[in-house]
């Protein structure tokens, strides 16, 4: 029967090749891995010199890997720390037609590494010799060079091999004949070489197709005898070392023969990105302004006037979280310990008033106001939660937090920029008011330029962007003009005077069914006080025709004649015996 424990390892083996689960206790997260984009996994034929590259995975700080010819297998390369970077090129090549499994681990600073799937590919076979190699370490030609160096050359593609010779003499072979140190780049001599003396080094790569040809031989000369420094180490921080402030106090073991030492930083194994062998006759420094949730790789190499020590390890450490973005190991998502906010990317504040104050959407630990010059300056305003701006321009709050960790202080600070307008209340000027037969419309003018909306008989709204409206009753209205930005609302009363307008100001008999008949609006049928009669005359006083409540009103005809375009007027009485009087036009 399966236990308990292998029925969860069967699920887990059980799980997508580029997403796991880490699970802590009870609590379950989903980890992505990152899949290999060259060469691909499965790949096939693949060159013995390739760079292996994986997409980077967010939120992950480093990386660890392994390369071997069996699965999970560590034989080519042992669980190397790479940092950051997302490449890797072995510097022995690899093996031809070899089925090679490359497992890449992610590492955390707050959580346990996680051990993703291995993917393979598979190499072609050699196809030409090896070309010649160089000499890294003496120099070709170096002079005053230590008896008791060492011997690096670069790694030649597609070599398998290497044969090394050492004599007094060109091609002189009487100190190394012909020596194979296998796939190796480096070689320790048994004895120191003679003091004084000028050596030529052929060094000779080679695999199953051939050896390289026409390798010309290196020459350096030593030294008088003397003694090399050891090795140092750091002390503060320690190899290994994690949650390091941001400025550390580096500090390593002094050496006693050694003249100064030479310190080399980067942020992965291969780079000198952040020193690269500056020279130190003390053994400490502080370094400013490391980067947060890195790990970085430092080499100490002590030297004094009979070279540099010889093989000095590379050490490590990792900065502190920082500011983030990290794993919460709680909600299983990326957390940044910066203040997170949005302010408008315009902001209007009134001029008629003198509170024009911005209030920080966050309560955070620290505020910075800035204005924000043409030039890019940035001008400190205020240093307050709120802020009064009587300006238009373009600003920028800085909000932050101050973390304490590893006895550090420093900030997490977020910062968005915009802009302000000052905004006036509107001031209305005037109302263009249109009368049609049976509707007015009124267009609204204001006195100043603003961003205004428009609203008719409800201060409430529904408002509108266009400040005409059209085809409204005939009857009193209320005009409202409202600052888009809460700066105040203007309004108008338009009273409708039916004794003035009640009647249509024009008619056009002729025939076409639109506006042939000239009549009274019911408008003027208010309180059940209706029309009796109306005269309409010719602007002579001559009566031309008599309608009331019942008729359809006049065709612009007298005695079966259509009439001439021309002035009428009219007199209307209501039932209440009460009179309205005016004028209208004929138009044919």
């Amino acid at each position: 029967m399966k236990t308990k424990q292998d029925l969860e390892l069967s699920r887990i083996l059980a799980m997508p090749l580029f997403f796991l689960m880490l699970c802590m206790s009870s609590l379950c997260i989903a980890q992505e891995c990152p899949k290999l984009l060259s060469p691909l996994d499965g790949a096939t034929q693949v060159d013995v010199n390739t760079t292996i590259n994986w997409e980077p995975i967010t939120g992950v700080p480093g990386y660890i890997l392994s390369i071997g010819t069996t699965p999970g297998g560590t034989n080519l390369l042992n669980e190397k720390n790479v940092g950051a970077s997302t490449t890797y090129s072995p510097p022995l090549g690899l093996p031809e037609n070899t089925e090679v499994y490359v497992t890449i681990s992610l590492f955390f600073f707050n959580r346990p590494t996680v051990v993703c799937e291995t993917q393979r590919f598979t190499t072609g076979p050699l196809t030409e010799i090896p070309q010649c190699t160089t000499l890294q370490m003496p120099l070709n030609n170096a002079n005053n060079v230590n008896p008791a160096t060492n011997i690096i050359w670069a790694a030649s593609p597609n070599a398998t091999g290497y044969r090394i010779s050492i004599g007094t003499t060109m091609n002189g072979r009487e100190i190394i004949d012909n020596l194979d140190v296998a796939n190796a780049l480096t070689y320790n001599p048994v004895n120191d070489f003679p003091a004084e003396t000028t050596l030529y080094i052929t060094i000779l790569p080679y695999n199953r197709l051939g050896t390289a040809i026409n390798c010309t031989a290196f020459n350096f000369i030593t030294a008088p005898e003397a003694q090399l420094p050891n090795c140092s180490s750091l002390i503060t921080p320690l190899d290994g070392e994690t949650n390091v402030p941001l400025s550390p106090f580096l500090e390593w073991t002094p050496v006693e023969n050694a003249t100064g030492y030479r310190i080399t930083i980067g942020t992965s194994p291969f780079d000198s990105n952040i020193l690269d062998n500056a020279i130190f006759y003390k053994t400490s420094t502080v370094i400013i302004d490391f980067e947060p949730n890195r790990t970085f790789f430092v080499t100490i190499t002590p030297f004094n006037q009979a070279g540099d020590a010889l093989g000095c390890p590379q050490e490590t450490f990792s900065t502190l979280i920082g500011c983030g973005p990290y794993y919460d190991m709680v909600s299983g998502e990326l957390t940044v310990l910066n203040p997170e906010f949005t302010l408008p990317e315009k902001i209007a504040l009134c001029s008629n008033t003198s509170n024009n104050t911005i209030t920080a959407p966050i309560n955070a630990d620290g505020y910075r106001w800035y204005k924000v010059e043409e030039n890019g300056r940035e001008t400190l305003l205020s240093t307050t939660k709120e802020i009064i701006i009587l300006e238009e321009g373009n600003y920028a709050l800085e909000a932050f937090n101050i973390i304490n960790d590893a006895n550090n202080t420093f900030e997490c600070a977020t910062t968005t920029y915009f802009e302000v307008e000052i905004s006036v209340q509107p001031t209305i000027k005037d109302v263009v008011v249109t009368q049609q037969a049976n509707s007015l419309s009124y267009e609204i003018m204001t006195d100043n330029v603003g961003d205004y909306e428009y609203s008719l008989d409800n201060e409430q709204g529904p408002y509108q962007d266009i400040n005409l409206f059209s085809g409204q009753s005939l009857e009193t209205h209320i005009v409202y003009v409202r600052d888009k930005n809460g700066c105040g609302t203007a309004s108008r009363i338009l009273e409708y005077d039916p004794t003035i307008n009640g009647f249509p100001d024009f008619f056009t008999p002729n025939g076409d069914g639109i506006n042939d008949l000239w009549n009274y609006l019911p408008v003027l049928e208010l309180n059940n006080d209706k029309i009796a009669t109306v005269h309409i005359f010719d602007k002579y006083g001559n009566l031309i025709f008599i309608f009331n409540s019942d008729s359809n009103g006049w065709d612009g005809s007298y005695n079966g004649k259509q009439l001439p375009e021309a002035d009428y007027w009219f007199k209307a009485q209501m039932f209440s015996n009460k009179i309205f009087k005016g004028h209208f036009s004929l138009k044919r």
